[in-house]
């Protein structure tokens, strides 16, 4: 079971995701992804979606279509009004080839993308 304070999402980069030569996913929809996991949280937490404030974030390692990520979002620490996320995507499964069907299931799961983020909930809406 997840930390109710904690998002987990798991779902595969799909060729729609592609948006660069070579099926290269676009560092948008990581960070699109972090916000979904924020969302679900927020909504946890507070009961209300809130918004995000400021999001700082790092890509370290190219995503392709085909590639299958962990992204995670954690509650660290919470405000009058603000809260505070550390988020993580992990790349678990990477496709051999993209012309290829071949996949492999990653020994250790590859950090691709990491962010702090700060959404707030207006006091009315806790």
């Amino acid at each position: 079971m997840v930390d109710p304070m904690e998002s987990l999402i798991r779902l595969r980069m799909s060729t729609a995701d592609g948006h660069y030569a070579g099926g290269l996913v676009d560092g948008a929809r990581i960070l699109q992804l972090f916000g979904d996991a924020v969302t679900e949280v927020l909504i946890r937490h507070d009961g209300d979606e809130g918004l995000m404030r400021a999001m700082q974030s790092e890509f370290l390692v190219p995503v392709r279509s085909g590639d299958y990520l962990e992204v995670r979002a954690k509650l660290v620490s919470v405000g009058t009004t603000s809260r505070t996320f550390e988020c993580t995507a992990h790349k678990i499964i990477e496709l051999d080839d993209q012309a290829d069907s071949a996949a492999s299931l990653l020994a250790e799961p590859t950090l691709v993308a990491k962010a702090t983020a700060v959404a707030v909930v207006p006091a009315r809406k806790q």
